[in-house]
């Protein structure tokens, strides 16, 4: 059996202000707001090696993921929402719901090798594309985390890409 990927989330998703803040993430200015919050919340999950987060007091679980940029060869470090599966962690490319691919998807199609910053750890990983055949089941994790990913989804007609993360 693979190692098990550490699991460090504060906060709650139950709480008052967690499931105020999944319902206006799920709206058009909740989602510009949440995105104008990624540079921060970069920061600070570098600061911190990935033990808190801008939204860790909602229970939001997020890693930094690093790939390598498929045009510029360099590093690239993105703060994604995750679904902790033991020896996997799942990320999805909703990207707010906008109509194209985040670049960190077209990132891990052309090289799957990336890096995940997760409880103060940086652990090597090995992205794979999750079949269709599973991905009704995994996003429907996400939902449970937040609905707002049910409502990225209604906003595009891409379909969105998830990835199973693996330790390398």
């Amino acid at each position: 059996m693979a190692e098990q990927f550490p699991d460090r989330q504060w906060g709650s998703r139950t709480n008052l202000f967690a499931r105020a803040a999944s319902r206006f993430a799920a709206t058009k200015p909740g989602s510009r707001l949440v995105r104008a919050l990624t540079p921060l919340d970069r920061a600070v999950l570098e600061r911190t090696g990935a033990k808190y987060t801008v939204l860790g007091p909602i229970g939001a679980p997020v890693i930094l993921l690093t790939t390598i940029g498929r045009k510029s060869g360099q590093p690239r470090t993105q703060p994604l929402l995750y679904v902790h599966d033991g020896d996997t962690l799942y990320v999805i490319g909703s990207n707010f719901g906008q109509a194209h691919h985040p670049a960190w998807t077209a990132n891990l199609l052309a090289n799957p090798t990336a890096t995940v910053a997760i409880a103060g750890e940086r652990i090597q990983v090995t992205a794979t594309p999750v079949p269709d055949p599973d991905k009704d089941a995994i996003f429907q994790r996400f939902v449970d985390i937040t609905g707002a990913y049910a409502a990225y989804r209604t906003r595009t007609t891409r379909d969105l890409r998830i990835f199973a993360l693996r330790r390398a």
